[in-house]
């Protein structure tokens, strides 16, 4: 959503923007990642929103694959400290602060630096989610996935997404079809208990939405994906299951097609882009 993103130099318009449209909730600072950033310039971006209780902001997500591929960001970089009392901060003014840490593997999660890492950035009072695009060569195996999710929720980390692998850059290389990473989702699920059960997935970031694979499922002697969105331009679409005749060759969703003869996707309909002009 074009008109909501930011990269300014300006911090305080964020904040302004964020007060003027009471209808928003949460921010989320991604890239690139953030956490290239120093302390004293994340500072930058986020003390306009700490200099006064704006009522209608409650989340503050910061998106970073730090904690994978360099954990001394929290521990030993001159501004280690500095950062985890910046987040401090934020609690302390009452915003819930999720740091959506970017995790493609267990490998990622078994030196003594990430877990101490991950202990530090949890005492600051923010909450860590795990997510992950499923990709080829690298996890594309329920046992991986599986050991994953065990591995964060013991380091006190909430499993958040499975993705599939965006249609940009070298797709074509870390594609996964989508049956087998919805087979891949539902194996490694099984074999988790509860608290590993609130990763949500296979998920398609795409133009209209992040939609969900559902499975494949048997309709009158035909085979269908089962979809749904669990985000989209309008929240009216949010849960409402559509279907795709089966493609075990598809690995997004511009190689769907809609099912039963229709003639387009219920969200690809001129009148619902229109309504949102």
């Amino acid at each position: 959503m074009e008109g909501l993103k930011f990269a300014m130099q300006e911090s305080s318009t964020l904040a302004d923007y964020v007060k003027a449209n009471p209808k928003v909730t949460d921010v989320l600072f991604t890239g690139g990642d953030p956490m290239i950033m120093r302390a004293k310039r994340m500072e930058a971006y986020l003390a306009p929103l700490l200099s006064e209780r704006i009522p209608n902001l409650r989340n503050i997500r910061i998106g970073s694959k730090v904690l994978g591929y360099w954990p001394y960001k929290f521990l030993t970089d001159p501004d280690a400290d500095e950062m985890l009392r910046l987040f401090e901060r934020v609690v302390k003014h009452g915003y819930h602060l999720s740091f959506m840490a970017h995790f493609n593997h267990v490998r990622e999660l078994e030196t003594p630096a990430v877990e101490k890492a991950i202990r530090r950035i949890r005492n600051t009072g923010a909450v860590i989610r795990t997510q992950s695009p499923i990709m080829r060569h690298i996890n594309d195996h329920p046992h991986i996935w599986r050991d994953m999710w065990r591995k964060q929720v013991s380091l006190g980390c909430i499993p958040y997404y499975m993705f599939i692998a965006r249609d940009t850059g070298a797709q074509s290389y870390f594609a996964v079809p989508l049956e087998r990473c919805h087979r891949i989702y539902r194996e490694a699920y099984q074999q988790v208990g509860g608290l590993a059960r609130t990763g949500r997935g296979p998920s398609m970031s795409a133009e209209p939405g992040k939609v969900q694979i559902l499975g494949v499922v048997q309709i009158g002697g035909q085979k269908y994906f089962n979809l749904r969105f669990i985000q989209s331009r309008n929240p009216e679409w949010v849960g409402r299951p559509f279907f795709a005749p089966y493609d075990p060759d598809a690995i997004w969703l511009d190689d769907l097609k809609p099912a039963f003869n229709e003639p387009q996707f219920f969200f690809e309909e001129s009148n619902h882009f229109s309504s949102m002009n």
